[in-house]
């Protein structure tokens, strides 16, 4: 995990494989996954695969997370939780819970103009859970609560973007 991590304090969990046909790992995202706000942004989400996901895997999430915005806490872009075990791949335009901006649907990257690179944690949660239990009208922060005691493995790729001042 790179430096100012976000899942640092977090319980300790496996690592597996995380790919994507629209981001790769340490690249900037496509227009298409930035604001619909900022030219050519479209707000859609990401394709995402994974594999190799710890053996009692009985769900997952997936999360992206933004710990570069000017908040204090970061920015919450995109939760999906209870999917199941049997599913390996979210195609772009997946459905998810609200983000931060309270829209249940993926936001895209639209860091300040000028503010620099910012990093956006793409990570796929391996849980031992079936279901997390988490209410459709959930935050990000809930989902990420309720999801820290049942995490057996994490899947990240990070994507970066920048606004030109």
């Amino acid at each position: 995990m790179p430096a100012n991590d976000p899942f640092a304090r977090l319980p300790q969990a496996a690592l597996f494989t995380i790919t994507s046909t629209t981001v790769t790992d340490g690249a900037a995202w496509p227009p298409e996954q930035h604001s619909s706000g900022l030219p050519g942004g479209k707000d859609t989400s990401p394709q995402l695969s994974w594999s190799g996901a710890p053996d009692g895997t009985k769900s997952y999430a997936v999360t992206v997370y933004d710990p570069d915005a000017p908040t204090g806490s970061g920015f919450w872009h995109w939760a999906v939780a209870d999917i199941p075990a049997t599913v390996t791949e979210l195609p772009e335009g997946a459905y998810q819970l609200p983000n931060d901006a309270r829209v249940a649907r993926y936001i895209g990257a639209a860091p300040p103009a000028g503010h620099g690179p910012h990093r956006y944690f793409v990570v796929v949660h391996a849980l031992d859970i079936p279901a997390t239990g988490v209410p459709a009208d959930a935050t990000p922060a809930v989902l990420g609560f309720t999801m820290a005691g049942h995490t057996l493995g994490r899947a990240v790729l990070i994507a970066t973007a920048e606004t030109p001042a």
